[in-house]
């Protein structure tokens, strides 16, 4: 079969088929655009760097789910709830799937956004900035602290 205008050929060639798991980007497109009102006004304080220099994303895979809000450099998420999330079981299972794979996730409230963003920011700069060092459970907020991995000295002394 002859290759269409553009497309490379040979062995260097790339398979042009995304990386993404199928339905995954639209999925997470779909999700952007159905922002609720706090969502789209916490965006507004993370996105072009705006908090501390940081490098938000929206609605990230990772694994089976899609994290609201991430920066990967500081493996940090950050949710946005309304009142269904209250105690969820499915969140907690959740919360502890993105630990191991090490991220720290941070929950608020709606209202909180809604009401108090300048305070839900500071929380958010305080964990990106490794002041929230463990799990915090209060009425208005949820942090599940992942700690950053420690890597081991692979040097090994030989024998002669």
């Amino acid at each position: 079969m002859a290759p269409r205008s553009g497309e490379e050929v040979g062995e260097g060639a790339r398979d042009k088929r995304s990386r993404c798991r199928s339905g995954v980007t639209k999925r997470a497109r779909q999700l952007r655009h159905g922002d609720n009102e706090a969502e789209a006004l916490l965006w507004l304080e993370l996105k072009r760097r705006k908090l501390g220099g940081y490098k938000f994303t929206r609605q990230l895979p990772i694994g089976p789910y899609f994290a609201d809000f991430a920066c990967r450099k500081a493996k940090l998420i950050v949710e946005v709830d309304g009142s269904q999330h209250a105690g969820s079981p499915y969140d907690r299972r959740r919360d502890e799937f993105l630990r191991g794979q090490g991220y720290s996730v941070l929950r608020f409230w709606n209202t909180d956004i809604l009401k108090h963003r300048s305070s839900v920011c500071e929380t958010i700069l305080a964990a990106l900035n490794s002041r929230l060092a463990e799990d915090v459970a209060a009425s208005d907020l949820r942090f599940v602290y992942a700690p950053p991995a420690i890597f081991k000295s692979s040097y090994t002394e030989l024998s002669p």
